[in-house]
């Protein structure tokens, strides 16, 4: 198979890149701003235009993983830009491209993410479920419409909607472990949120599986089937790294510091449950969280 990823150097896509050609299937990264390095690479600007089509003759599938980072301590308002037009404009660039081309790829694997839900307290979410409020639930929303032209053309698309990925190099990882192993864990708020994650073999799994699973189409939960509220979580975490977790932090003070940052991702709560890739028949290779935070944190 014939195989082109956009965001291939971040850490899901170089994983993928590493087991898709394990796999023995060729694969075509879409690079920005630099000069191709070898036949199997495209210079593509997301942002600036739709690809040419001529460019992708021959691909069998596409996993589309680019996006502005999420992570940081405040969201500018050019950071909110970025991160909306990474999102939503290069996807609608890309899929245009896709659709204009003589020969269509059979699957478009377009990663989205479980903030699509919002904060949504103890619900029990499905991939039927509603979108939510707040910025990165609007984003998500609008990211996952820019993918439609490509399933009216007949292609099959598929929407992981991912959770925070635990693994030693995950942002989310090494932004919880410093002050754990500082001594200094805390949980957020009241801690009773629902946090959502997914180990990286899981990451791969679903996108290996979506590739080659012609049943799986449109939304599917990308999260471990066992959710843990974030206290249970960063207890477990300071428990493997030997350090005590005992008080939170106060979600006034966290909104007054953080603001959309705070309520979409560290006070946001998202309970789901990944219906459709079980249903389909895929088992989840990493559903324990001790023994991926073991692994994550080298312990």
């Amino acid at each position: 198979m014939r195989v082109a990823i956009t965001g291939s150097s971040g850490l899901i896509g170089s994983a993928i890149v590493k087991t898709l050609l394990e796999d023995g299937h060729e694969v075509l990264r879409l690079v920005r701003h630099r000069v191709p390095a070898n036949p199997l690479e495209i210079a593509w600007d997301p942002l600036g235009e739709v690809i040419d089509p001529e460019l992708l003759t021959g691909v069998d599938a596409v996993v589309h993983l680019a996006g502005e980072p999420i992570d940081g301590y405040w969201w500018t308002t050019k950071k909110r830009q970025r991160i909306r037009d990474s999102r939503v404009l290069g996807t609608a660039n890309l899929v245009n491209g896709l659709v204009a081309m003589k020969r269509k790829p059979d699957v478009l694997i377009s990663v989205t993410g479980i903030s699509y839900y919002g904060n949504r307290g103890d619900e029990c979410l499905r991939e039927d479920s509603r979108a939510g409020s707040g910025f990165l639930a609007g984003i998500a929303e609008d990211w996952e419409a820019a993918t439609r032209p490509a399933e009216d053309a007949g292609i099959r698309v598929v929407i992981p909607r991912l959770a925070p990925v635990l693994s030693t190099y995950s942002p989310f990882v090494m932004r919880l472990r410093l002050p754990v192993t500082l001594g200094l864990g805390a949980w957020f708020g009241s801690g009773r949120q629902y946090w959502p994650w997914i180990g990286l073999e899981d990451v791969v799994g679903v996108c290996r599986f979506a590739l080659s699973e012609k049943r799986v189409r449109g939304p599917v939960i990308a999260a471990a089937p066992q959710v843990p509220a974030c206290r249970t979580l960063i207890k477990t975490m300071g428990a493997i790294l030997g350090r005590p977790v005992l008080w939170g932090v106060p979600a006034p003070l966290l909104r007054l510091l953080l603001g959309d940052i705070a309520r979409d991702m560290l006070l946001s709560s998202q309970r789901v449950y990944p219906h459709a890739l079980l249903t389909a028949g895929y088992e989840f290779g990493c559903p324990d969280l001790d023994r991926v935070l073991r692994d994550a944190l080298g312990k």
